[in-house]
């Protein structure tokens, strides 16, 4: 990488972590500057060097809200479990089943979480009820099978958690967030396992990143917690929207 690159990397890593940090998507950012700024690389290569930069924001943030978010946290731990758990196994599973099968279901799915979310104007605003016990393995099965789509696939995991956690266990926006992020570690960690465990990861350029991401993601958290579930859902639409379009352009163009 030419030295005069380093700063548009560093901008997109500091931008990712910020954006991620606030309601998810960083990878929307990240990995399209590394796939410009390296387009003779690997995809695993590049991907397992994103890996390195986003699970360093992705825990930093999920510190940040939990020192300063209540969490129901008998709910948060089954589905961290669970996603960790699942996210090996979607790895393990990943070269069985063609990706492209899968753009047509998510995009599906990510339209009708936009739908549902711009149409319910107080969704995720404030928290409409309290855990209950059979949240515990309804929060196991919520991790596990996102873990395992984060694995096998991996694009609006963190969209599809938040909406989750709002949806079916009245969590408001920011307290979703919070969860997701420390879901969203486990999973990162899951993956970057992997490639590690492959030789899958440049160094030098993963480490800069990582230190640019944490700092966008202590801003992002910030932002998050100060501005509140109004600016959270309009956020996440923003989010939601922009994922639909580039999987949309991927399988068209792909």
């Amino acid at each position: 990488m030419l030295p005069d690159q380093w700063p548009l990397l560093a901008l997109a890593a500091f931008f990712a972590g910020t954006v991620d940090a606030v309601v998810g998507g960083g990878g929307l950012i990240q990995v399209p500057a590394l796939l410009t700024i390296f387009p003779g690389a690997a995809i695993p290569v590049l991907f397992g060097t994103n890996k390195v930069a986003s699970i360093v924001g992705t825990g930093a943030a999920a510190l940040h809200f939990v020192r300063r978010v209540k969490l129901p946290w008998a709910i948060v731990v089954p589905a961290t479990i669970a996603a960790l758990v699942g996210a090996f196994v979607g790895a393990a599973c990943a070269s069985a089943l063609p990706r492209r099968w899968m753009v047509p279901l998510v995009i599906a799915l990510l339209v009708t979480t936009a739908v549902h979310t711009f149409l319910r104007k107080e969704f995720g605003r404030l928290e409409t009820r309290g855990p209950v016990p059979a949240d515990r393995p309804r929060g196991a099965v919520l991790g596990g099978l996102l873990g395992f789509y984060d694995g096998i696939f991996g694009p609006g995991t963190g969209s599809f958690l938040i909406f989750g956690f709002v949806r079916f266990f009245g969590f408001d926006l920011v307290r979703a967030n919070a969860a997701t992020k420390i879901v969203n570690t486990a999973t990162n960690f899951a993956a970057l396992a992997f490639f590690i465990a492959h030789g899958a990861v440049m160094w030098p350029v993963a480490l800069m990143m990582a230190a640019c991401n944490l700092l966008g993601a202590q801003l992002g958290a910030r932002i998050a917690i100060r501005w509140g579930s109004v600016f959270l859902r309009r956020a996440f639409l923003v989010v939601v929207v922009s994922l639909i379009a580039k999987l949309m352009w991927d399988f068209v163009t792909g």
